[in-house]
């Protein structure tokens, strides 16, 4: 009954089938588990620690098991690391 009343309209249809093609490639993020501890690996990090001290200080005082590559592209992506490496290259 419903259907016989409206009208078919492409446009509209092309339109909410473009929106939820969108919505489907949306990527999800999800919260790491470094995000906890994002003070202490920063602050270490710039002391000097490598990414395997790190993965051992992780394991060792938070039981926490995470391999060093994956803590190496975590402090990568975070801007204040960034930040002062490039003043640091750059002065």
């Amino acid at each position: 009954m419903g259907r016989e009343d409206e009208t078919f309209d492409a446009r509209v249809e092309v339109t909410r089938i473009r929106l939820r093609r969108i919505e489907a490639r949306r990527k999800l993020f999800r919260k790491s588990r470094l995000d906890r501890y994002r003070v202490e690996l920063l602050a270490m990090k710039q002391a000097g620690a490598s990414c395997a001290d790190l993965a051992e200080w992780l394991r060792v005082s938070h039981r926490c098991k995470i391999h060093r590559s994956t803590i190496d592209r975590y402090l990568k992506k975070l801007p204040e690391l960034n930040e002062a490496e490039q003043k640091t290259i750059h002065p």
